[in-house]
């Protein structure tokens, strides 16, 4: 299983390695919102639900933010573009301390979307771009999980500090992904695709390019800046401007259009697997009564689950192929569900987010080789990000709509989490099992 990683040299596990860091602070720095919710709403008087939009808007800009960064990474190159992405978002995440009420806090954290958009699509395709074909199902599956690395970071720094900084404190310990720029700067060079390809590219569209990056920014804040004006839902906002604009998106890949709009589904339905099992899990915990120590341990060990999972099954997918991986992964958290989601004890709960988050996340691991796979070879950089984040886009309303279902529910957590978890299980086996794949394409033949 391992013996593919034996011949690849040092620049192919800096790529690999940096783009592993990148996701996992991304990802770091998304999480730490979702273990302060409560916190965030009785500070500024507000409802749980209410809160959750900020991580709404956040997931909503994440697609324009791939779609400009990802052009970006097209025409400059995948790594100036990584080390900027990062720069900012963790800009952004330390802003976000500074909130002085809830509406700012939104807009504050659309932006921090629109950063955090251009990392996963832009470092995935250096990695892809950078290993030997046959490595590619392993390095995605570690690749992907530095997503539940991150998230278990967040858990633990939630552990040790937040009953000592408090929200605010929290996020300013997001500035920490800045650290990751200088290791991209000193031990990473540039996708050879991105290198062969180089002087075929047209010069003369980056004004093209900026100008579509300022109306993409736009769109982004659109929901969070507009609800301040006019008392319309944040939610209601997303769906009314930010999907048709992103769908619009399709148009600069009209020559692939159906793979993308697959593609676009199908990450839905990957988004609404993740994002209903983990956002609101540290809320359904703290529902329960427990206390920031037993929220933090459950939570990372949930991710160490998770880690375990997406590695198992990205390499197991080059032998099942990349749908049957993802298909079996699914299928099995359908049977863990009454162990998550309905235990009463801590250890059971734990064990059973072991086991949850290995099938989610076992599912997920899957996700970078088979995107780059199926993505078009004349625009890897913006493609898989684009398809990635436009599938955030169409899940983003879940976490309020999940929220608001526990709510009616008399703040039954378990419940909402269940049926969100149970119904999208089925939806991504019956998306990916008539879907395509194109396991082992050799993907720098393709670009050159």
């Amino acid at each position: 299983m391992f013996e593919s990683l034996r011949e690849m040299d040092r620049r192919q596990w800096s790529a690999t390695l940096a783009a592993f860091a990148g996701w996992a602070l991304d990802a770091f720095d998304f999480f730490l919102m979702v273990f302060m919710f409560q916190a965030i709403a009785r500070d500024f008087h507000a409802s749980v639900p209410a809160v959750t939009a900020a991580s709404a808007v956040t997931l909503a800009a994440r697609p324009f933010g791939a779609f400009f960064f990802g052009q970006l990474a097209d025409r400059y190159g995948r790594r100036p573009v990584l080390i900027a992405v990062i720069l900012l978002y963790s800009a952004f995440e330390v802003a976000s301390a500074f909130a002085p009420s809830l509406a700012v806090l939104l807009v504050l954290r659309a932006l921090f979307g629109f950063s955090m958009g251009g990392e996963w699509g832009v470092g995935a395709s250096l990695a892809m771009e950078t290993i030997p074909a046959k490595a590619r199902g392993l390095v995605s599956g570690f690749l992907q999980e530095g997503y539940a690395v991150g998230y278990l970071l967040a858990a633990l720094v939630y552990y040790v500090l937040f009953d000592r900084i408090g929200w605010r404190g929290m996020f300013m310990v997001g500035v920490a992904p800045a650290a990751i720029s200088a290791f991209i700067f000193l031990g990473v060079k540039e996708s050879p695709s991105f290198e062969a390809a180089r002087h075929t590219r047209p010069a003369n569209q980056h004004r093209h390019v900026w100008a579509l990056g300022a109306i993409a920014l736009i769109v982004a804040v659109a929901p969070s800046t507009l609800s301040i004006f006019t008392g319309v839902s944040v939610t209601t906002l997303i769906y009314a401007i930010c999907v048709p604009v992103g769908l619009a998106g399709l148009w600069a890949f009209r020559s692939h259009w159906r793979i993308a709009l697959y593609l676009a589904v199908m990450m839905m339905g990957f988004n609404l697997f993740s994002h209903g099992t983990q956002d609101l899990y540290p809320t359904f915990l703290k529902a329960r009564g427990f206390g920031t120590g037993q929220v933090g341990l459950a939570t990372a060990i949930g991710n160490v689950g998770a880690i375990f999972g997406g590695v198992i099954m990205g390499a197991w997918s080059e032998r099942l192929g990349r749908r049957w991986a993802i298909i079996a992964a699914a299928a099995a958290s359908l049977v863990l569900i009454p162990l998550w989601a309905f235990s009463h004890t801590l250890v059971l709960l734990a064990a059973g987010a072991f086991v949850m988050q290995a099938a989610v996340q076992g599912a997920w691991g899957v996700v970078p080789a088979h995107l780059n796979e199926l993505a078009p070879s004349d625009a890897r950089g913006a493609f898989p990000g684009y398809v990635y984040q436009m599938g955030n886009l169409l899940a983003s309303g879940l976490i309020v709509g999940q929220a608001t279902l526990a709510k009616t529910h008399g703040g039954d957590y378990g419940f909402a989490l269940a049926i969100v978890a149970g119904a999208v299980a089925v939806l991504l086996i019956l998306i990916v099992g008539f879907g395509p794949e194109r396991r082992g394409v050799d993907l720098a033949v393709e670009q050159g």
